[in-house]
């Protein structure tokens, strides 16, 4: 198959079976593992008493250390394609297809976008989401919609690129790095559901950490990464 689902998974006990089994009973042209970043609860359990497709962690390494082994397995299987996807959820298989046919047009990276023909609302969630997005394209020049979607599809460059180098997590900054350095990138409409189980670590406190994070990271810190040389 062309296509790696890669589900990075902490402590999802409440979600991982249904995540998992939708995508087995109703998606089977996609392959897909579990990274689970080593999970304090019955993740790992779960996952093996149902004989899923699943990588364990010994240790947490966190989502970018999690991501990155997704993309070191996409690498070394030698897919063509392959897709973030939340382990809590939120992310719907139905929009891998679209994403598909748009990274088929030629682009290096598809973002699940929430607002490409939705407006995005006025309220204080969204103001770091426009901050992110008009930092992005103050310093690449390109205009993303909705940068925290995790939902994001890579081809073969990049799978490359993200399995082998270093400091390149799942975010916003990762996007922009890749941007300034020549990767064609595109949205498709879609939609995210309210995790159903358990609690995001995106209070308001850690959010306003990660929106600071990400603006002085993509401002500042990436200007001073070494060059990529895929797109030369």
């Amino acid at each position: 198959m062309d296509v790696l689902v890669i589900i990075p998974a902490y402590n999802e006990e409440g979600n991982i079976k249904r995540v998992v089994q939708n995508l087995i009973d109703h998606y089977p042209e996609y392959d897909y593992v579990i990274i689970n970043d080593g999970s304090k609860d019955n993740t790992s359990k779960i996952c093996h008493e149902n004989h899923y497709n699943i990588v364990d962690l010994p240790v947490n390494l966190g989502l970018a250390g999690a991501f990155q082994t997704g993309m070191r397995y996409a690498y070394e299987k030698h897919y063509k394609y392959a897709i973030q996807f939340d382990a809590d959820g939120q992310h719907r298989p139905e929009y891998i297809k679209p994403m598909l046919e748009k990274m088929e047009e030629g682009y290096d990276i598809v973002i699940a976008s929430r607002f490409v023909t939705e407006k995005k609302p006025h309220s204080a969630r969204m103001l770091g989401s426009r901050l992110i997005s008009a930092a992005i394209r103050c310093t690449t020049g390109g205009k993303i919609k909705d940068p925290t979607s995790g939902m994001r599809m890579y081809g073969e460059k990049l799978i490359r690129e993200l399995a082998l180098s270093l400091n390149v997590g799942p975010e916003p900054d990762t996007v922009s790095y890749l941007i300034k350095q020549g990767a064609k990138y595109a949205e498709v409409q879609a939609a995210m559901d309210e995790r159903i189980e358990g609690e995001s670590y995106l209070n308001v406190g850690n959010s306003i950490k990660y929106m600071l994070h990400m603006l002085i990271s993509i401002v500042i810190i990436q200007n001073f990464r070494k060059r990529s040389r895929l797109f030369r």
